[in-house]
């Protein structure tokens, strides 16, 4: 599965995971191992083509002290990245701008996924 996030590091913040919930990636078997591999690969392209980032931050947070909001629940990010998307506001004003709708990207993304014919979203 693929959602957006709703409370995102940066615009088309991703979160893929397996439709069996587990909490570790030791638990999934190795078919969906793949399938949360290659999701996250097919979720870049699409953002890709959809935003045209310089970068991405991929990865896994496991354990809370590592930063896993929700602890028992295994989850890919994928942040798109830009030069310059980091500014003081984040640091002073301890906000984040983001500036794009959900919705909006939302759109462009099953738009894109349609005419792939990639895995689709469900709103």
């Amino acid at each position: 599965m693929v959602f957006l996030n709703r409370y995102p590091y940066n615009n088309g913040h991703a979160l893929v995971m397996p439709i069996r919930h587990v909490g570790d990636m030791d638990e999934l078997y190795e078919e969906e191992l793949y399938e949360v591999f290659d999701t996250v690969r097919l979720t870049r392209k699409a953002l890709e083509l959809v935003m045209s980032p310089h970068g991405y931050n991929i990865g896994i947070n496991l354990g809370r002290v590592a930063g896993a909001g929700v602890p028992g629940h295994f989850h890919v990010h994928i942040v798109p990245r830009w030069d310059g998307d980091t500014n003081f506001i984040t640091t002073v004003g301890r906000v984040r701008v983001i500036s794009q709708a959900l919705e909006e990207l939302y759109d462009q993304l099953a738009e894109i996924s349609r005419r792939l014919q990639l895995p689709t979203v469900k709103s």
